[in-house]
């Protein structure tokens, strides 16, 4: 009864995977597939001697380790905010859920608007707040455009982080409160001692999904900078995109794509450990 749904998965993620793999063992260029030859290692040899992948590499790291920082820390607020009793707290749910919802291309294009240089509504409230003198080109500046990304980022994948905590924080016991403020615990206390070990467990999913998918970042930046400026912006996904379907070598791109697969598989297993010893 399984085998269709294996047939599946062998067909849809298990074969890329490994041809992923064969491929990055080759030099195939896409301009001549037929001169192929196997090459071994030499592509990840190549790729740990280059500073632009470590560039990436760096980028990518504080791209999402910094964004879902702050995505936990907002979305913790939130879900706190959204659990409390009061008047409109349904739509308010509602409403939170509409910056997650717009397809990420839109919200960059977005994003970009507003950061522009000229017509920017960012720099028009800054200019008029007295916090600029002039108006900046916050995505041409190698210093400020990785943070103009995070901060689209953090816009929109905070509520849905807050939605995943909200749902932990609803599972735990009125009654547990109860007894606390019995005992003489302040808020404080309560929420160190009874709201954030109980849920632990739904964070450490919700960081799971975040981190995940942050550190695969690639339409945001795509359509935000496209990498630049001066590679400032480039992540590992947008590398690779570049190798493989901009510079065409296809041995070099798969090469990137597996040792992002291996990054992501490590992540993985520090959640997946850290999640189980929460459970024990």
């Amino acid at each position: 009864m399984v085998a269709p749904a294996l047939l599946c998965i062998l067909l849809i993620a298990i074969y890329p995977v490994f041809r992923t793999f064969s491929l990055s063992l080759t030099d195939m260029k896409m301009q001549f597939p037929n001169m192929a030859k196997y090459i071994g290692l030499d592509n990840y040899i190549s790729l740990l001697q280059n500073d632009r992948f470590w560039s990436a590499t760096y980028n990518t790291l504080f791209f999402t380790v910094v964004s879902v920082a702050l995505e936990l820390v907002i979305g913790f607020v939130m879900a706190l905010i959204m659990n409390m009793p009061f008047k409109g707290r349904g739509l308010v749910r509602a409403a939170v859920l509409v910056p997650w919802a717009v397809p990420t291309t839109i919200s960059a294009t977005m994003w970009k608007f507003m950061y522009h240089d000229q017509f920017g509504v960012i720099n028009d409230i800054l200019f008029r707040m007295g916090f600029i003198d002039q108006y900046q080109s916050w995505l041409g500046s190698t210093s400020s455009a990785l943070w103009c990304a995070i901060i689209a980022d953090v816009w929109k994948t905070a509520p849905f982080m807050g939605l995943l905590l909200l749902a932990g924080l609803q599972t735990i016991p009125a009654e547990l409160y109860e007894a606390a403020t019995v005992d003489g615990a302040s808020k404080v206390k309560q929420f160190f001692r009874v709201t954030l070990p109980l849920v632990m467990p739904t964070m450490l999913v919700a960081l799971i999904f975040r981190t995940l998918d942050a550190f695969r970042v690639f339409d945001l930046i795509f359509v935000l900078t496209g990498g630049g400026p001066g590679n400032s912006t480039e992540t590992l996904s947008m590398y690779a995109y570049t190798t493989l379907f901009r510079n065409l070598n296809f041995g070099m791109g798969s090469a990137i794509a597996v040792l992002i697969f291996i990054f992501i598989f490590l992540i993985s297993l520090v959640y997946i450990h850290l999640l189980s010893r929460q459970n024990d």
